[in-house]
């Protein structure tokens, strides 16, 4: 193929299930912050416990169907675009297997293989399977296990609730007098813990990561309570 889209290895199942989890951990996250600043919200408004799960509940529902839609249209594309790659290289592979296969030995003598050693392999991973060998190192793909949207759309909709659910419970739960304390106080604490997972599959500070979330978190509980108390006795 005639241009090389990064050049770097896939690095096949592992990979995929660190995207995987580094995706259920935002989508939770997404889940613990929107419905908590929705309760919230609506806590400083009123006291009224069906008036809350009510407006819990619909933001639950509206953001899991939001997360799966964005996520199957989002992963969609991806396979489409993994796909037309596929097909290209295909063609290319048919048409001119000779220029491609010293295209593959190239590649790995740019990641510093000997010309004789980097002939070798290409020709042996050819025999083999010549276009997952050339969608693993020119595109970053594996050919044999392309994302599924529907996959990714359900996991994106579980990690929304189950994150969702945490505040939710909490401000349903606590007596009425500390509801908004104790749901600010486990919200904070959950993300928190998502702010440690996040730094950990980054592979960067925990601190800088767990301050980030917790500090943004606050202020966005903060904003949605003091909206919810002006203009709630205001309108009432």
């Amino acid at each position: 193929m005639s241009s090389n889209h990064g050049g770097e290895p896939h690095m096949g199942g592992m990979a995929s299930r660190l995207n995987w989890l580094r995706a259920g951990v935002l989508g939770a996250n997404d889940g613990i912050v929107s419905t908590a600043g929705l309760v919230v919200g609506v806590a400083g408004a009123t006291a009224d416990r069906g008036t809350i799960f009510t407006a819990g509940l619909a933001g639950l529902v509206a953001g899991a169907v939001s997360m799966a839609l964005g996520e199957y249209i989002s992963v969609s594309s991806q396979r489409d675009s993994e796909r037309s790659h596929l097909a290209l290289e295909r063609r290319e592979l048919r048409d001119s297997p000779a220029e491609e296969l010293l295209e593959l030995a190239d590649m790995y003598v740019r990641k510093g293989l000997s010309v004789q050693t980097a002939q070798k392999v290409a020709e042996e991973l050819t025999d083999n399977d010549a276009l997952a060998a050339h969608a693993d190192i020119e595109l970053g793909i594996d050919s044999g296990s392309l994302t599924n949207p529907l996959h990714a759309s359900f996991a994106s909709a579980v990690a929304f609730t189950l994150g969702a659910l945490l505040p939710l419970l909490a401000i349903l739960l606590a007596p009425t007098s500390v509801r908004v304390a104790v749901t600010v106080a486990i919200v904070l604490v959950a993300l928190a813990i998502a702010g440690v997972l996040s730094a950990h599959l980054g592979h960067s500070s925990v601190r800088r990561a767990v301050t980030r979330v917790v500090v943004g978190g606050a202020a966005g509980l903060a904003l949605t309570y003091a909206i919810g108390r002006l203009f709630g006795t205001a309108v009432g």
